[in-house]
């Protein structure tokens, strides 16, 4: 077996993902009958841990910057709930105390993080559907209910 805790390593992944931990985790929920994505999907965990290291490293890269500022510093986490074609999960995404920090990866009010999941929505549209038929739709599809 692959030893993905060592590819994690030399790629420069934190190392509070444990992936040898989860693949084990995802197997057994596979064999259990559960999805691999949407809504409680087996992928969706991984992706809300990925998500929420790549945050935290852009604030660490946005707090090094801007070092000329030396009263600027981590100041804990908002919650936000964000819906991904695998599923919703709630996201915690750092601040700084100076709130000059901009995320880039998940931008400030985003809840939708994939853009295509918006262009499906208005294909929707486009082809007839009606507003419940679509929100059922993708209620069904991904696991949330949009409004």
């Amino acid at each position: 077996m692959y030893n993905l805790t060592a590819y994690a390593k030399k790629r420069g992944i934190p190392e509070d993902l444990n992936f040898d931990e989860f693949s084990m985790e995802a197997i057994a929920r596979l064999r259990e009958g559960q999805e691999l994505t949407g809504k409680d999907g087996v992928l969706t965990p991984l992706i809300n841990q990925i998500l929420e290291s790549a945050l935290d490293a852009e604030l660490s890269q946005h707090l090094e910057d801007a070092k000329k500022s030396a009263s600027n510093r981590r100041n804990g986490y908002n919650r936000k709930q964000v819906k991904s074609t695998n599923g919703g999960f709630e996201l915690s995404t750092p601040r700084d105390r100076e709130g000059s920090f901009e995320p880039e990866l998940v931008k400030k009010r985003q809840t939708i993080i994939v853009t295509s999941l918006e262009n499906k929505i208005i294909g929707l549209y486009g082809l007839g559907m009606s507003y419940n038929d679509i929100r059922d739709h993708i209620e069904e599809m991904y696991g949330f209910e949009i409004s």
